[in-house]
């Protein structure tokens, strides 16, 4: 047992699992006891969260969440795909600044890009998309572009050995050479694509979603509703994270990322 203090000591997945499991039960029994004094809580109690977790459900929580992940689904893609336009065109010298400009709109912030989005686009939906597509694309460019510049010149040259010409070196090199990292990527950004999403629908609640829900739960303080919320994003995003893991190690067995 005292190894398990040890800095750096090699667990099994059965001692990791213990672990995970015994911090779980702790953190549980913590919010019950604490839930369970007094009369006002700064924190909802778990029969408030179960309660506001129901009444959600009955309200039409499903339909909100499908809303959510339409939302966060085509923003990925469209994300997805812009970004790897411009960083697999980056080596040509023309599109190479564009691509490493893209990347430093990272540190804009969200109501500039908002601002700017509702001057061209009317549709409050297609404003949310849009908001999310130019915030991960930012940082699924970097990301990638990063990647580009790992790649070692022996693998080039190798290409270049074998008589492929330029184009045929981006496809077998970068693209199919890189599927798992940008599987990988995507895995990661997608993280920052859902967090934001539920910021995006609350400031744009026309089209509903758990967004919209937490903004209404918040208007009334309602906080055993916010807290249901909080888990259910959370948990649809482990999910998310969870699944595109495995595709990544069922399409790539033997990656290294």
């Amino acid at each position: 047992m005292l190894k398990f203090f040890k800095q750096f000591e090699e667990t099994t997945k059965k001692q990791r699992l213990i672990i995970g499991s015994a911090w779980f039960v702790l953190i549980c029994l913590i919010w019950g006891i604490y839930g369970s004094r007094g009369e006002t809580h700064m924190f909802p109690t778990p029969s408030q969260v179960w309660k506001g977790f129901t009444g959600l459900y009955q309200e039409g929580l499903m339909v909100h969440i499908m809303s959510s992940l339409a939302l966060c689904g085509k923003a990925v893609f469209l994300g997805v795909f812009v970004s790897l336009i411009f960083v697999y065109l980056s080596p040509m010298p023309v599109i190479k600044p564009i691509s490493y400009m893209i990347s430093k709109f990272r540190y804009l912030p969200l109501t500039g890009i908002a601002f700017y989005i509702t001057m061209m686009v009317s549709d409050g939906r297609s404003i949310q998309v849009w908001v999310l597509v130019i915030f991960m694309g930012t940082f699924l460019t970097t990301s990638l572009l990063s990647m580009l510049k790992d790649i070692p010149e022996e693998e080039f040259h190798h290409a270049r050995a074998l008589g492929c010409n330029r184009w045929e070196i981006l496809w077998e090199v970068v693209i199919k050479g890189r599927l798992d990292y940008v599987i990988e990527t995507v895995r990661q950004n997608l993280a920052i694509v859902w967090m934001m999403l539920v910021t995006v629908e609350s400031i744009m609640v026309s089209a509903g979603g758990l967004g919209f829900l937490i903004k209404n739960s918040d208007k009334f303080m309602n906080h055993g509703r916010i807290v249901a919320l909080q888990l259910v994003i959370l948990f649809i995003g482990l999910g998310l994270d969870f699944g595109l893991k495995r595709l990544r190690k069922f399409l790539f067995r033997y990656s290294k990322y």
